[in-house]
């Protein structure tokens, strides 16, 4: 019997790895509440005089995709797996065992009196009710991680993504990438920034690719161990 449990974990990050992939303005399902990814204050509307002042200059901006992909998201990203490393391979090592123990059961079952397969079974269960509180807490350590680190980082963009805007003379930037309120539904891919600001952001910051990144890949870490849903607002 193979435990599956490593690919459950496997979910729990898909809105920021996915987000990476997509740095156009195009609509995507609403998250819920507490999924809600962090994004950047909102500055004060402009006053009508200064509306009046020329004509209105709007952006968009994939938010949550220009943070994961960032040079320094990507090498904080990298550390946090590392730092999981020997929970992972604690993990695996409780399921090798329950695995071992179940065939050792089916092999041997035939042999054994009714009292010791009961008792074979009882501490089967026992392993995988404590394989599964073992997951689920290495799981809510790394989405606590996570969540501090992809804040810390959105709140950085953000600011870098308000100077970019006021210097290239935007009156609004609106998150495409963010459909809880339905408010892009259409933009021109000219008015997207999500890449400008990524590499704005990477100059600033001066942290250099991830290795994966200068050899062509994608900069979209795989992973096994758990993995968080970044969430709220900074």
């Amino acid at each position: 019997m193979k435990r599956l449990f490593f690919s459950a974990l496997l979910c729990a990050l898909a809105p920021v790895i996915s987000a990476a992939g997509q740095t156009s303005a195009q609509p995507k399902p609403a998250t819920s509440a507490a999924q809600k990814p962090a994004t950047p204050a909102t500055r004060p509307a402009a006053s009508p005089q200064a509306i009046a002042a020329g004509p209105a200059k709007v952006a968009v901006i994939m938010f949550q995709a220009a943070v994961s992909q960032t040079n320094e998201f990507q090498r904080d990203f990298a550390d946090l797996q590392k730092k999981y490393d020997p929970k992972r391979a604690q993990l695996k090592k409780e399921s090798d065992e329950i695995d071992a123990l179940a065939k050792q059961l089916q092999d041997q079952g035939a042999q054994l009196s009714d009292a010791e397969r009961v008792s074979r079974s009882r501490t089967i269960d026992d392993k995988k009710k404590q394989l599964d509180r073992d997951t689920q807490d290495a799981q809510s350590d790394f989405q606590n991680d996570m969540q501090q680190l992809f804040n810390n980082l959105a709140e950085k963009v953000g600011q870098l993504m308000t100077e970019y805007a006021e210097k290239q003379g935007y009156t609004l930037v609106l998150d495409a990438g963010e459909q809880q309120n339905g408010t892009v539904l259409y933009a021109v891919p000219s008015t997207d920034i999500t890449r400008a600001v990524i590499a704005a952001y990477n100059v600033k910051s001066g942290v250099p690719p991830p290795p994966a990144a200068q050899q062509g890949a994608q900069g979209q870490p795989g992973l096994d161990a758990p993995q968080p849903q970044p969430a709220g607002a900074h």
